[in-house]
C-alpha cells in the first residue's frame, strides 16, 4: 500500500481490484441504459405510443434514487464483493425478462425494477476507498466512476449495430439479452476474483443498520432534512406519470403513492431515531465523531454535477438539431462529447483532488461549471457549429471532473459508512436529473442552463463550508481497540 503510482497495465493487487470493478460498474451501466438506443425497434415492435416511450424513460430512473440508500446500507454490512455479484446476477434475469416483454404493463415493471442496477455505482465506491490509500482514491475513484460511467456510451454506440447483426424486427431483444449474458457471467467472475479488503485488512461495518449514524444532536436533525428531497424528487416522478401529465397512472393510485412515500419518510425518521436517539442521552466520543455537513454539501454537489450531466445528456441531441437544424443522428454524435468526456474528465478530477487539495479542487471545478452553463446558455444558430461543440465538451469537462472531486473526499468522511455516504450523495444526483429536467419541461434551454448555473454558485458558496480533510479518523476493530486511518 505504499506504492503511490497506479499502473494500469497492471492486473494484480489493488490495481486488479480497479480493473475488476470498473467493469462490473461498465456492466451495471450498460444493463441500465440498454433500451435507450434501441427505444425506435421497441416502439415498433410493440405498438408503444408517444407518452408510453416517454413513460419507459422516467421508469429507468425512478427506482435508482432509494435503491442507491438501499444498496449503501447493504455493502457496509455484507462488503461490495458479495452485492456486486448478486446485484449483477439478479439484474440480469430482469434484463431477460425486459427483452421477452410482449406488452407495455412487462415493459414497464422490468424497466422499473432495472432501476435498482443503476445503484451498482454506490458498492464500487467503497470497494475502490478500501483498496487505495488516500493520496490516491482520488485518481482511483475517477477512473472506476468514468471508465465505468462509459456503459452507457458503449450500449448506444454497439447495441444498434447488434441488433442488425441478429436482424429480422426483434434483433433488439437479442441485443439486450446479449448485456443481460454477458452480466450473468461476469456476476460470477467478480464473485470468484474480488476481494472486500487488501489481505490483513479489517472491513469496517457500522454498528447498527437501517440508517446513517450521527454524531450530534443538530446532525440529527441536519440528516433528517437532507432525507426530504429524495422523496420530494420521487413525488416529481409520480406527478410526471399522473393524470395532470402524462396520465400512466391513475389518480388513485398517484395519491397512494404520495401517502406511501409520506409514511416512507416517516418510517426512515424511526429508524434515524433507532440507530441515534443514544446521542440525545450521552455525547459521543469527539474521537469518533465526524460531521454531518461535509455528507451535505457533497450531496449537493453531486446533485449539481451529476444530476446536470444526466439532464443535460438527455435534452442535448434536441438541442443541437432544433438549434443548428441538423439531422437527429448529426445532433447525436455532436451532443455525445458531453459523454465521451467522461473517459478522462472524471479521473482528472480526482487526480486534481490528489494533488492539489479537496476543497480547493472542488472550488474551481464547479465555479469552471457555473461559467460554463453561463457560456451555453448564450449558443444560438449565429454560432459556429464548432464551436458550439467545442464550449459544450469544455463545460462537460469541469461537470465529470467535478463528479470525480466529489467521490475523491467521499471515502474520507468515515470508512465503515463509505457506501451509505456515497448511496445518499449518488442519489442526489438522480434527484438533480430529475430537478433539472422538470424545469427543462417548463422553460426555454437558455433559461434551463442558467438555472443549473445559478445552482452551481450556490453550491459554489456551500462548498466553502466544506472542511479539507486531513489528519486520522478513528474505526472500532471487531476486538474493541481502535484503529486510526489515514485520510490526507
Amino acid at each position: 500500500m505504499s506504492d503511490n503510482k497506479i499502473s494500469l497495465l497492471s492486473f494484480s493487487g489493488k490495481i486488479r481490484t480497479l480493473h475488476l470493478t470498473w467493469f462490473a460498474f461498465f456492466l451495471s451501466f450498460m444493463v441500465w441504459f440498454n433500451h435507450a438506443p434501441l427505444l425506435a425497434s421497441i416502439q415498433q415492435t410493440l405498438g408503444l405510443s408517444a407518452q408510453e416511450v416517454k413513460a419507459l424513460l422516467i421508469l429507468n430512473v425512478a427506482l435508482t434514487i432509494p435503491a442507491r440508500i438501499i444498496i449503501g446500507m447493504l455493502v457496509d454490512k455484507f462488503g461490495p464483493r458479495i452485492v456486486y455479484s448478486l446485484l449483477l446476477f439478479v439484474s440480469s434475469f430482469i434484463c431477460f425478462a425486459f427483452a421477452l416483454a410482449d406488452s407495455f404493463e412487462t415493459l414497464a415493471i422490468t424497466r422499473f425494477l432495472l432501476g435498482f442496477v443503476g445503484a451498482g455505482f454506490v458498492i464500487g465506491i467503497r470497494m475502490i476507498g478500501e483498496w487505495f490509500p488516500a493520496k490516491q482514491v482520488g485518481l482511483a475513484e475517477g477512473i472506476y466512476g468514468g471508465w465505468g460511467n462509459f456503459g452507457s456510451a458503449a450500449a448506444a454506440l454497439s447495441l444498434p449495430t447488434l441488433a442488425l447483426f441478429y436482424g429480422g424486427d426483434e434483433g433488439w431483444r437479442y441485443a439486450i439479452a446479449t448485456t443481460g449474458v454477458i452480466t450473468l457471467i461476469y456476476s460470477i467472475i467478480y464473485y470468484r476474483l474480488a476481494r472486500n479488503t487488501p489481505k490483513g485488512s479489517t472491513y469496517f461495518k457500522p454498528k447498527k443498520t437501517g440508517a446513517m449514524e450521527v454524531t450530534s444532536k443538530g446532525d440529527f436533525f441536519f440528516y433528517l432534512l437532507m432525507n426530504i428531497p429524495m422523496y420530494a424528487a420521487l413525488a416529481v416522478l409520480t406527478w410526471k406519470l399522473s393524470p395532470a401529465n402524462l396520465g400512466m397512472l391513475s389518480e388513485t393510485v398517484s395519491y397512494g403513492i404520495y401517502a406511501g412515500l409520506v409514511a416512507l419518510y416517516a418510517y426512515q425518521t424511526s429508524q434515524v431515531w433507532r440507530i441515534n436517539g443514544h446521542i440525545f442521552k450521552e455525547p459521543v466520543a469527539e474521537i469518533h465523531r465526524y460531521k454531518f455537513k461535509q455528507v451535505a454539501i457533497l450531496d449537493v454537489a453531486y446533485l449539481v454535477t451529476f444530476g446536470s450531466e444526466l439532464a443535460v445528456v438527455s435534452m442535448l441531441p434536441l438541442f443541437f438539431k432544433d438549434t443548428f437544424d441538423l439531422s437527429l443522428i448529426q445532433a447525436g454524435l455532436l451532443a455525445s462529447g458531453f459523454a465521451f468526456m467522461n473517459l478522462l474528465a472524471r479521473p482528472t478530477g480526482g487526480l486534481f483532488s490528489d494533488k492539489f487539495g479537496r476543497k480547493r479542487s472542488l472550488t474551481i471545478l464547479i465555479g469552471g461549471l457555473a461559467v460554463g452553463y453561463i457560456v451555453l446558455s448564450n449558443i444560438t444558430s449565429e454560432w459556429p457549429i464548432a464551436l458550439a461543440v467545442l464550449a459544450t465538451m469544455a463545460c462537460s469537462f469541469f461537470v465529470q471532473a467535478g463528479e470525480g472531486a466529489v467521490f475523491a473526499i467521499v471515502p474520507l468522511v468515515k470508512r465503515r459508512m463509505t457506501g451509505q455516504v456515497a448511496g445518499m450523495a449518488g442519489a442526489y444526483g438522480n434527484v438533480g436529473a430529475v430537478l433539472f429536467l422538470t424545469v427543462f419541461s417548463f422553460v426555454t434551454p437558455s433559461a434551463f442552463f442558467l438555472v443549473i448555473a445559478a445552482a452551481a454558485i450556490v453550491t459554489l458558496a456551500a462548498v466553502q463550508f466544506l472542511d479539507e480533510p486531513e489528519g486520522q479518523t478513528a474505526e472500532v476493530m471487531p476486538d474493541g481497540t481502535v484503529q486510526m486511518i489515514d485520510v490526507s
